[in-house]
């Protein structure tokens, strides 16, 4: 099934060990995240979800709950 069949949103991953990046469904990232680390890198986590869009939902997270505004 694709993203459109399923209307799931895929989040990116990267591994820069191994140099790959591949979207994964919002369900399966954390099975995918921990499966790619035990096999390629004895569970270390180095694979990851892409940094630039962490920072952004952190973000957008913490903007949210108000953590970003001053008193």
């Amino acid at each position: 099934m694709t993203e459109e069949e399923t209307d799931e949103p895929t989040v990116p991953i990267v591994c820069e060990e191994c140099g790959t990046t591949s979207r994964v469904s919002l369900s399966q990232l954390r099975t995918s995240l921990e499966k790619h680390n035990e096999h390629r890198h004895d569970g270390e986590e180095i694979a990851q979800v892409d940094p630039v869009i962490a920072d952004e939902l952190a973000n957008a997270v913490a903007d949210d709950l108000g953590l970003l505004d001053e008193e």
